[in-house]
This record gives structure tokens, C-alpha cells and sequence, in this order.
């Protein structure tokens, strides 16, 4: 709380990551003071891997936590077309796609699918 604080005392967007299985409570007495909420949906260590769907339920209860303040939600690892399309649907803002734009080399085609 204290270094989200200071952050946005002094202009500096704040965000802050949730792992797969970090429960959304910790957002609860932090949730005034951050700009924007990161959701693995992965466990973090290398591309390529699964989405977890557990996380869909999860994003939603952010989105529902965040209500109608002006915070982003991010959503990194096993992005693809259909993953996508469902955090988006659960209320994710932003996707972080590595895997889904880079296999295959056409990353246009891989771009426009995801859109």
C-alpha cells in the first residue's frame, strides 16, 4: 500500500500482479490506490504455455471488485484467439499475447486474429 501510494503521490501510474493462484482478496485494501490490475493466467516462468481457465472466473471477480473505478485489467499467457476472446468477455482490457503473434512467422495474420 505504502509504495503504491507513494507512486501515484508523485504522478506514476501503479499496478500490481496477481499469479494464478493468488486470490483476489489481496486486491481488497489495495484497490483505491492501483491504476491497473495484471492477471496471470499462466504460472510464470516460459512462453508457449496453456491458459488456464480458472482465470476467466477470476477476472471477472476483478472486474466486479474494481466497479466503476477508472483501473485497467491485463491479461498475460496463453493468449490465443479464443482465450482472448473470453478474458476480453470476462472483462479483461488488455492482453499481453507472445506465442499467439510470433508462431508460424506471419505475425500480421497472427495480429489480426487476435483482433
Amino acid at each position: 500500500h505504502r509504495t503504491l501510494t507513494h507512486l501515484q503521490q508523485r504522478g506514476v501510474k501503479a499496478g500490481v500482479v496477481l499469479n494464478p493462484a493468488t486470490p483476489v482478496c489481496v486486491l481488497e485494501s489495495i484497490i483505491d490506490v492501483v491504476d491497473m490490475v495484471l492477471l496471470m493466467s499462466v504460472n510464470p516462468g516460459f512462453g508457449g504455455q496453456s491458459f488456464i481457465d480458472s482465470q476467466l472466473a477470476k477476472i471477472a471477480r476483478v472486474k466486479e471488485l474494481i466497479g466503476d473505478r477508472d483501473i485497467k485489467i491485463e491479461v498475460d499467457g496463453g493468449i490465443n484467439p479464443m482465450t482472448g476472446s473470453e478474458a476480453v468477455a470476462a472483462g479483461a482490457d488488455i492482453l499481453v499475447a507472445g506465442t499467439a503473434v510470433f508462431d508460424g512467422g506471419d505475425y500480421r495474420k497472427n495480429i489480426l486474429a487476435l483482433r
